[in-house]
């Protein structure tokens, strides 16, 4: 979001990554305006601007019918962000936050400590957006490029000696990083003994292609292609030091809140395998916690 990026046009209405957050917030911006709105984000469509609204509408084949999965993902974190810090979380860490807008607009206790970690660029528009609006729980920004291993373990670390039990939350971000790059970070998080559970997104190979087909001009413009979609689902993280504690799958989620389309309800009804499919469109929210293998700190710590 800065003036020297790539100029954008009618077919690249999109600069670099951080463009695309724009894009979600005016989904966000959708649903808060809908009378049964399952959420309600007040900044969401100052956030967005025409940029955001000009960038939804330039995926055709990612329109007003493919809204769901950004709604259903939004609400499934909401959830686990209530439950954790029901069980005693006393701290949020919002990796690749953007324009998340968490801290504002949920119910979360006054002393709960939230932390969001992105760009400087993303976190200058955001904060002139917001102006002087007051989090309804602590809130400290982190200017920080998460691809800095050795800033990014110094800041866990710092964050780790600061809380008795984190949650931390990676939402929209994986995708766009290689395998190598999701084990070194699950690798990093799992070292910090007060990470109690990490919130993230997988998706299949099968989702990964068609995201390519809808949406993979949209990524490459932005300088992210799509990549992470392990064929093992899930599992992937149990050998960088974590255990698969909860999968809740974005389809069924959308079907249960009533946000699917006619041709996908009937689809949202059907038993889903145990093992992810690795061929066909899947993706779902999981809860990571600890694991017992030479990474992990066991279920006990």
């Amino acid at each position: 979001m800065t003036n020297d990026e790539p100029p954008t046009s009618a077919t690249n209405p999109v600069r670099n990554i951080s463009d695309t957050a724009l894009w979600v917030a005016y989904y966000r911006a959708l649903e808060t305006e809908r009378p049964d709105a399952l959420f309600r984000d007040p900044f969401a469509r100052a956030l967005a601007g025409e940029r955001g609204e000009r960038i939804a509408r330039s995926q055709t084949s990612y329109g007003g019918k493919n809204v769901w999965p950004f709604i259903a993902r939004t609400v499934l974190f909401d959830r686990f962000v209530q439950e954790e810090v029901r069980a005693g979380a006393d701290l949020v860490v919002n990796l690749a936050a953007g324009l998340d807008m968490r801290p504002y607009r949920m119910d979360l206790p006054k002393a709960l400590k939230w932390v969001e970690v992105d760009l400087p660029d993303i976190f200058d528009y955001k904060e002139r957006i917001v102006g002087g609006a007051t989090p309804v729980c602590r809130l400290e920004r982190v200017r920080l490029d998460l691809s800095h291993e050795t800033e990014r373990r110094g800041l866990f670390a710092r964050l780790g000696e600061a809380s008795s039990r984190a949650l931390i939350l990676t939402e929209g971000l994986l995708v766009y990083l290689s395998p190598e790059q999701v084990a070194a970070l699950a690798r990093d998080l799992a070292g910090v003994r007060t990470f109690h559970a990490w919130i993230v997104e997988v998706g299949s190979p099968g989702l990964l292609k068609m995201l390519e087909r809808q949406s993979g001009d949209l990524a490459a413009a932005a300088g992210a292609p799509f990549r992470f979609a392990p064929a093992e689902g899930p599992a992937f993280f149990e050998a960088y030091g974590w255990r698969v504690a909860d999968v809740r799958s974005l389809l069924k989620a959308a079907g249960a809140l009533g946000r699917l389309p006619f041709f996908l309800k009937l689809i949202s009804f059907l038993p889903e395998s145990k093992k992810p499919p690795v061929d066909r469109p899947w993706s779902a929210i999981v809860k990571l916690e600890p694991g017992s293998g030479p990474l992990g700190r066991g279920s006990g710590t």
